[in-house]
């Protein structure tokens, strides 16, 4: 029985053959790695990727797919919202002597969830070796945008410190049954070897903040924000976020760090 598309699951299946090949030379799966499928779908990528690897785990919300996928031999199937799964225990699961290995992540991520599912293995990025998805263009040209552009804004800040990206593939709609509104592209996540050490959480809020506005000055937005801190060091408020450098919001949240552990010390 054929299985038609769920709006609700944000379902778009890949269907050009040729596309198909050219995302697998991208990937590059090597026999004996440990890789993640989200997504799966019809298994236009799983066969492939199984071929080459021996062996993949999937993850699959649509029960009936799932049920599909199970019949498959060399296929460890996941039946759950990926949003749910634990990937640290998955990742141990996966390479269980040590040294264990990282694992490698791919999909094509549902448009409506897609950023969920980014900061979701954000935090968990330690175990990953590197990610491949397919997702809305729009979307990817957000994650490497550079500064003083339109694109470039707190989703590329917050992805940016933590990884090396690059855009490999561009995927027309008509690549798909049924066809998305939206053109589609691949990216390519690769950790960074030794990042910046700093609290995630505070960068978030401060991106956020400073994005908040942005056709206006910082001053406006993070200035005052800065200042409800009582943060005295200097930082250049006369300019918009955008115009920001990933390094200096990075900069910025370890000189708040640093100066909040020194007023934990001077109360003591």
């Amino acid at each position: 029985m054929k299985h038609i598309a769920r709006k609700r699951f944000g379902q778009h299946f890949l269907t050009d053959r040729g596309i198909i090949e050219d995302i697998i030379q991208a990937i590059g799966p090597k026999a004996g790695e440990p890789m993640v499928e989200i997504g799966p779908g019809l298994a236009a990528m799983t066969q492939p990727l199984v071929e080459r690897l021996g062996h993949l785990t999937v993850i699959e919300l649509d029960r009936d797919l799932a049920r599909q996928l199970r019949a498959h031999p060399a296929l460890t199937v996941i039946e759950s919202d990926v949003l749910k799964v634990d990937f640290r225990a998955l990742a141990a699961s996966l390479s269980p002597n040590p040294p264990a290995r990282r694992i490698r992540v791919v999909g094509n991520l549902p448009y409506n969830i897609s950023t969920p599912i980014l900061f979701h293995l954000l935090d968990v990025v330690e175990v990953i070796e590197d990610q491949h998805f397919m997702l809305q263009k729009e979307v990817i040209d957000r994650m490497v945008a550079k500064p003083s552009t339109s694109d470039y804004g707190r989703l590329s800040v917050m992805l940016q410190w933590r990884y090396a990206m690059e855009n490999v593939l561009h995927v027309p709609p008509q690549s798909f049954d049924p066809p998305p509104r939206v053109d589609s592209a691949i990216v390519r996540m690769v950790p960074h070897a030794e990042p910046p050490a700093l609290d995630v959480k505070l960068l978030s809020e401060l991106v956020q903040v400073a994005f908040s506005q942005r056709r206006k000055l910082l001053r406006h937005t993070l200035g005052r924000w800065l200042e409800a801190r009582a943060f005295g060091a200097a930082f250049d408020v006369q300019r918009r976020g955008e115009e920001v450098p990933v390094q200096e919001y990075v900069a910025l949240v370890q000189a708040l760090s640093a100066a909040d552990a020194a007023k934990a010390f001077e109360v003591r």
